[in-house]
């Protein structure tokens, strides 16, 4: 007997055009395994449906065969049916308040519930993620942000015939627009106020990797952080390149107490006894792209008095644009005190005002914050996700969710990411329920 996993049309808003298996895979699945494959109909998904009946799916509106559903983005209170299994990012493991009905829901109906966020390999690594698409059109979203903010100053530049990421038909179409630019910069340089130009990298991990992969396809020097005052000093710099520094945590926060030494381990776990010290470093970006992993037991590493320092004073600050793909509200980055979405990119936090104004034109720093960028680059981000995915999929259609949760069969990996087991929270989440009660 065939086990039918169904895949659910996306419709949290209208950029989200992700899926979680692309046809290929879908084929090799259903080809290799007791498995069929079923998708409700989609105009908005990236991938045609008839590319998924060409490889052995069905397109079928109603999913209620199906004892498995695959999704990308939370799935809408209504549609949850009794006893079944659901795989998608849920967004609860912080009791996130917008997602305690849904997962409250669940509960009531008896559901499973395994969160892709907490699939893990045995050194803790997740392995299904979208960081690095995140940063790659994230990277996008910034450099067209900043051609627009220097078309506001009239400035000219090279940056104003890059696109968002959404409008190019691929990754591929981008990249070879950038590296145009890129080249433009080397023959002809930049305007000279603007040199040198920085960019700022806070973070260094997938988020990071993935944005630096489209700002090194610009012509580029690095600079460690501790020499930035030094390299402006010295003056030995070009209109022909740009110049990039990479922070990590040991150069955006010291100790509290003076003598203390900065250690990597004791700041993760002791983050309230650091402080932050980049606002030593704002004067010299002219942008700043936002990557590192962020809570609020962290210190606030860009806030509005450095900034308020930074532009009310009497000369034009170098930061034009922030672009902060980590997207926590009001978090590290304390002006952003919004998310945007591809129509509305970017805003201005005026530091006067104290208010965000959709666009590039005000007194302080334009600030793209979407918070749904992979899906800015669906097809890519798409294929990426699947090939993690496919080979867990056939592992946990074969578990018995029958019995008790110890003995159920899922991979260890897999079984450390199931929030709820038939409709109870596992010990590992246990946690959640206190976020629930508050319902």
């Amino acid at each position: 007997m065939k086990i039918l996993i169904g895949i659910r049309r996306e419709d949290k808003n209208a950029w989200e055009r992700r899926v979680p298996l692309v046809p290929t895979h879908v084929r090799e699945i259903v080809q290799n395994n007791p498995i069929e494959i079923w998708l409700q109909p989609s105009d908005l998904r990236i991938i045609p449906d008839k590319d998924y009946i060409q490889e052995g799916a069905r397109i079928e509106e109603d999913l209620s065969s199906c004892s498995i559903i695959l999704a990308v983005k939370e799935i809408p209170i209504h549609f949850f049916q009794k006893d079944k299994l659901y795989i998608f990012f849920s967004h609860t493991i912080k009791g996130q308040p917008q997602n305690m009905p849904m997962l409250k829901k669940m509960m009531e109906l008896g559901c499973t519930l395994i969160d892709y966020e907490k699939i893990v390999d045995k050194k803790g690594q997740r392995l299904l993620f979208f960081g690095k698409q995140a940063g790659q059109a994230g990277m996008i979203d910034t450099l067209w942000a900043l051609g627009q903010r220097l078309n506001h100053e009239n400035k000219e530049n090279n940056f104003s015939s890059i696109n968002q990421a959404f409008q190019y038909e691929s990754l591929v179409e981008v990249k070879e627009e950038i590296e145009k630019v890129g080249w433009q910069i080397h023959d002809k340089g930049l305007d000279s106020s603007l040199v040198p130009l920085v960019c700022g990298f806070a973070g260094y991990g997938h988020v990071s990797k993935g944005a630096q992969e489209i700002f090194d396809l610009l012509p580029f020097e690095e600079i460690q952080p501790g020499n930035i005052a030094s390299f402006f000093e010295q003056k030995n710099y070009s209109s022909n390149r740009l110049y990039k520094v990479v922070f990590k945590e040991e150069h955006m926060v010291e100790p509290c107490e003076s003598n203390r030494q900065f250690n990597l381990q004791d700041y993760y776990d002791h983050p309230q006894a650091y402080r932050s010290i980049f606002d030593s470093y704002l004067p010299f970006l002219t942008v700043l792209v936002n990557c590192i992993f962020w809570t609020p037991a962290y210190p606030k590493f860009v806030t509005k008095e450095s900034l308020k320092n930074l532009f009310l004073g009497n000369t034009a600050p170098r930061l034009r644009v922030i672009g902060d793909i980590s997207c926590d509200i009001e978090g590290s980055i304390e002006v952003n005190v919004r998310s945007t979405t591809p129509d509305k990119p970017v805003f201005v936090y005026d530091l006067e005002k104290e208010e965000a104004r959709d666009g590039v034109e005000g007194r302080g720093p334009v600030i793209m914050s979407i918070d749904n960028l992979p899906a800015e680059i669906s097809l890519e981000s798409s294929v990426f996700f699947s090939t993690a995915l496919k080979s867990l999929v056939p592992l946990i259609a074969a578990a018995d969710f029958s019995g008790e949760f110890e003995n159920c069969g899922i991979p260890d990996s897999v079984k450390k990411a199931a929030i709820l087991y038939r409709g109870q929270l596992t010990p590992d989440y246990e946690y959640i329920k206190k976020f629930i009660n508050h319902l």
